[in-house]
């Protein structure tokens, strides 16, 4: 569906797949790429999916920004800054997806990659992953809003230690740190993200939508509920997705949540 080289969205059923497909890169994004990711999600919006799944080509999840293209996108202070600017809107436009983000991770998850996995609400990988991020390596610093997803995840001290010292990380170390949610053997990975895809496909799309936007707003800062969370919680209340799913447990059957 996808018209950006190096960028495949392909939707099955309520799931879509968007495939960093530079493999003989290891997947490293280059500027086009940034540039196209907020329109494929785009494409995927209107296809009205449930789950977003996000990976990686062949043998690597992304090896960062496409180094090669540095020379050019660093030039000077003002291609720098559009640079920033475009991959901001990328990040941006990955982490505030309405519907359910996975990032599946198989081998490098590095830099840029690692951001982009981030910027998804679960991170499940193959027992041959490596994550790190490695600013601190070129002489470069992550953004704000790309540092505190790290935060987020993983805690400040966790995240200075990933930052400051720009090492790689093993899946299971990862995992033991809370920055990916899952590991799998490499043949069980497709199975696992497969399950936990179709179980939250399965659930409310409306509850999904909306426990996104409260962890969001308990990120930022927010302690309490507001005139906003309240209506949500009485708008839950009169929606066709609550008549469904009480009807469907009074009933003793599966409920067909109608709320895309």
């Amino acid at each position: 569906m996808s018209e950006v080289e190096g960028l495949d969205l392909a939707v099955s059923g309520e799931i879509a797949t968007l495939t960093l497909n530079r493999p003989a890169r290891r997947n490293a994004v280059n500027r086009a790429m940034w540039q196209g990711i907020p329109g494929v999600l785009d494409a995927a919006r209107a296809a009205r999916v449930k789950v977003l799944v996000l990976t990686g080509a062949g043998e690597a999840f992304a090896a960062g920004a496409d180094i090669s293209e540095f020379e050019e996108v660093y030039a000077d202070r003002a291609t720098a800054g559009a640079y920033f600017g475009e991959i901001a809107a990328a990040m941006d436009a990955l982490a505030s997806f309405e519907s359910p983000t996975m990032a599946r991770i198989d081998g490098a998850c590095v830099g840029g990659g690692l951001g982009l996995a981030l910027c998804c609400d679960l991170r499940i990988a193959s027992d041959r992953a490596r994550l790190g991020i490695t600013p601190a390596k070129l002489g470069l610093m992550y953004a704000l809003s790309d540092t505190k997803r790290l935060v987020d995840v993983v805690g400040p001290a966790r995240a200075k230690d990933i930052l400051y010292t720009g090492r790689i990380l093993t899946a299971d170390e990862a995992l033991g740190i809370g920055l990916i949610d899952a590991v799998t053997p490499l043949g069980g990975l497709d199975a696992a993200v497969a399950a936990k895809a179709e179980t939250i496909a399965g659930a409310s799309q409306w509850s999904a939508r909306k426990t996104k936007q409260i962890i969001r707003r308990i990120l930022n800062g927010q302690a309490d509920d507001d005139a906003q969370t309240n209506a949500w919680m009485l708008d839950a209340v009169e929606g066709d997705d609550f008549v469904e799913g009480r009807d469907a447990f009074l009933a003793k059957r599966t409920p067909q949540f109608p709320f895309r």
